[in-house]
Formats: C-alpha cells, sequence, structure tokens
C-alpha cells in the first residue's frame, strides 16, 4: 500500500466506529486505513477508504499482539497510529501499551486506570469523588440471590460493571442493558446473565425518566501530557430500539453546555486520562441534572458527530500525537446535524419540536451521514447503502415508537 504520510492508521473492529475513523482519517489526508475485524461484514468490507483484513481470532492476546508487530514491520518507514474501536480492542491496546514496537502508538491510558473506569462500580465511586452525578445505584453481586432490596422502585435498569467479561461469556440471548418494568423482570434478567457465565457484579440503577431526547453524549480528546483539549457535546434525538440496537445513536444535534464539559474535564485531568473518551448521559428533569451513566475509554459508534461539526477526530489525534502541537482547549460550539437513518425516519420518529431546526441544518449542508461518502462511492456501495436505508427503514418502524408530539 501507497502511503506518502508520516502514519499509518491502524484499526482494529469492524463496526460504525470502525468506517467512522477511517472516513476521517480519508477526509483529513487522503490516506487508507488499516483494519482488523474478525467478519467480512459491512460496513468496512469493501470500502475503498479501508484495507480490511479478516482474523476471527484478533481478540486473542497472542494474535492481537502478532497482527501488531506484523504491521509495525509492513510499514516499517512510517508511524502507525493503533486505535481500539471496542472495548474489547482498547483492553488489549491499554495491556500492552508499553510493548509495542518503537513505531506503534497506542493513545491509551494504562490498564489499570483502564480497568478501574470500565468498571462501572469504580467508575461511580470516582463520579462520587469528584462530584458527577449518576443514577441511583445498587451494586448487585451473584451471592444475593433474590434475597436483596433496592432503595427505588420500577423500572428497574440492570447492566453488567465490567462489559469486558459480559460479552466474553459468548452468550447471544443477553441484551446490551435491561429494561425491567417489574421485580420479577428484574429477577429473570439477573437470573439469565449469570447461567450465561457472567462472574463479575451487576449495577441496578434508578430509571431516570425521559424519551431519546433527554440523552446526550460528550466526546473528549486529552492530549499526550493529560490534558482534556477537545469536547464535543451531542444532544441525542433518537436511539434505535431493536433488540441487538438498542441504545445506538441515530440523529445527534451537536449542543454546548460549558458547566457540564468543565465538570467532567476536572475529572479527566485529575485522572491525568489521555486519548478519546466517551461520555454517555442523561437528563434528569426531576432536579435538573445531568446524571452520567458510562465512561467508553475510546471514541464512541457515533463519533463523526463529532468531525461533522468540524473537528475531524483523525487531525486532533495526528497534530498530538505526530506533529506533537500544543492544542488548544475547545468545546464545540458549531450546531450541526449527524445521523444513522434516512431523512424520512427523523421526520417521521423525532419529535416535532425540534423538526425546524433540522431543516434549517439539512439546508445549510450542516447534515451528515457517516456512510454518504463522495470519498468511497462506487456503485456496490451506493447498493449497500441503499440496502443500509430500507433495513432501517424497517427496523424503526418495527420497534421504535412514534414520538409523543
Amino acid at each position: 500500500m501507497n502511503n506518502n504520510h508520516s502514519f499509518q492508521p491502524l484499526l482494529f473492529g469492524g463496526d460504525l466506529n470502525v468506517y467512522s475513523v477511517a472516513r476521517a482519517f480519508h477526509e483529513a489526508y487522503g490516506v487508507k486505513s488499516v483494519a482488523y475485524g474478525k467478519f467480512s461484514s459491512s460496513p468496512c468490507h469493501g470500502s475503498a477508504i479501508i484495507d480490511y483484513r479478516i482474523c476471527p481470532d484478533i481478540e486473542q492476546d497472542s494474535v492481537f499482539l502478532h497482527t501488531v508487530e506484523h504491521a509495525a514491520r509492513e510499514f516499517s518507514e512510517t508511524t502507525i497510529l493503533l486505535l481500539g474501536c471496542g472495548d474489547s480492542y482498547v483492553h488489549l491496546a491499554a495491556k500492552y501499551r508499553d510493548k509495542m514496537p518503537a513505531n506503534v502508538i497506542a493513545p491509551y491510558i494504562d490498564g489499570s486506570l483502564l480497568d478501574t473506569l470500565i468498571n462501572k462500580e469504580k467508575f461511580y465511586q470516582l463520579c462520587d469523588q469528584y462530584g458527577i452525578d449518576h443514577p441511583a445505584t445498587f451494586i448487585y453481586d451473584k451471592s444475593m440471590g433474590h434475597d436483596f432490596t433496592l432503595p427505588f422502585g420500577p423500572p428497574y435498569i440492570a447492566k453488567p460493571a465490567d462489559s469486558v467479561a459480559y460479552w466474553a461469556t459468548g452468550a447471544h440471548g443477553l441484551s446490551k442493558v435491561y429494561v425491567c418494568q417489574t421485580w420479577e423482570e428484574l429477577l429473570a434478567a439477573l437470573d439469565q446473565v449469570y447461567q450465561a457465565g457472567y462472574p463479575d457484579h451487576m449495577v441496578l440503577q434508578e430509571f431516570i425518566p425521559g424519551d431519546d431526547t433527554y440523552m446526550r453524549v460528550l466526546t473528549n480528546y486529552s492530549d499526550r501530557s493529560g490534558k482534556v483539549k477537545r469536547m464535543c457535546l451531542g444532544h441525542v434525538l433518537l436511539e434505535e430500539h431493536s433488540p441487538l440496537g438498542i441504545g445506538n445513536h441515530a440523529v445527534i444535534i451537536t449542543d454546548y453546555d460549558e458547566a457540564l464539559c468543565r465538570q467532567i474535564q476536572g475529572l479527566l485531568d485529575a485522572l491525568h486520562y489521555t486519548g478519546f473518551s466517551n461520555f454517555d448521559i442523561k437528563f434528569d428533569a426531576r432536579d435538573g441534572k445531568y446524571k452520567v451513566f458510562e465512561i467508553n475509554c475510546r471514541q464512541g459508534r457515533s463519533n463523526y458527530y463529532v468531525t461533522g461539526a468540524g473537528e475531524n477526530i483523525a487531525r486532533i489525534l495526528v497534530e498530538d500525537r505526530i506533529e506533537g502541537k500544543e492544542l488548544p482547549f475547545r468545546i464545540t460550539q458549531t450546531r450541526s446535524l449527524w445521523r444513522m437513518i434516512p431523512k424520512e425516519l427523523v421526520f417521521e420518529f423525532v419529535p416535532q419540536k425540534y423538526h425546524k431546526e433540522i431543516k434549517e441544518l439539512i439546508h445549510q449542508g450542516a447534515d451528515s451521514h457517516t456512510l454518504v461518502y463522495h470519498g468511497d462511492n462506487s456503485p456496490a456501495r451506493r447498493l449497500r447503502i441503499w440496502k443500509n436505508h430500507l433495513g432501517n427503514v424497517r427496523r424503526f418502524r418495527r420497534y421504535n415508537p412514534k414520538p409523543q408530539n
């Protein structure tokens, strides 16, 4: 592969996250990313902007390390920027960060801090320490069985404290998050999780009322010295509600809230965090506070909303880690629309009070769809995107509730 740049992106995963990052690199520098994924699936397989390589065992430690070492030799004349686009890959990158070949940069915190942050039980303890609000929480241990009480009523939220161990069970019937309307549903969900072999705690939380439009997503970049340099807040207007896609963002408008951003900045700076981070947040109308659900120690699946707002995430990373620039601190204030669905679904499922601004942003050209990219526009690619649109139409009309306008 010809690469006239001083760096080569090396991405791990095969989903929308990978494609979003690869598109950012291609838009900013015209560079083609190398990506390793487990399956020959869209949107990465067959893309003109990705050298997509299939490796079913890539999540195994030895295979991952061998792959990185092979890439370091393949691109020995340049610097490799290694980015994990899923929790398991981030865990591997952090674990072996200091054992990478000399020409590989893995912009991650060390493994011990990562283990603390991705464990929701420990993360909420940090939130309490730094004054960051989160939902009322109860930590459940398998030994409790059905003999426990909660300090809050239904609906109940149940999710794993350790998401890496949770998905490592390989049980396809597990849900990303359980929303339980009754006590009996909660007990059944816990039984299912532990019967699947999950070994750690479950996090039980109160349900914060409000539809998808109460959700926020905050994406940040902390530089090589551990200081936050970029923050971009997204107001989620619509999420997926299908069983496999529940909680995935579908429509986002960038937003601005300096107080919220500064609060998160204080936590990240105190931890000397480095690299991308992503927070899931919900506005609680009962007390007017933002409640943080979790941190992802990477860019999120919907990260193109940041690039689409003018803060290209690849350029930020390259300027910091390759060019050694001193980045200014900036909170994104540009309003833009990001979506993963056709416009017809946006207006069908997003509450009407947002339609005026959505139309204005589309008219201004401040509208982006991750998969619709002129730089990756072969006939085969256009056909895949058309099929993706059709699939979204069927799925949203089957599973998503109509908005209460």
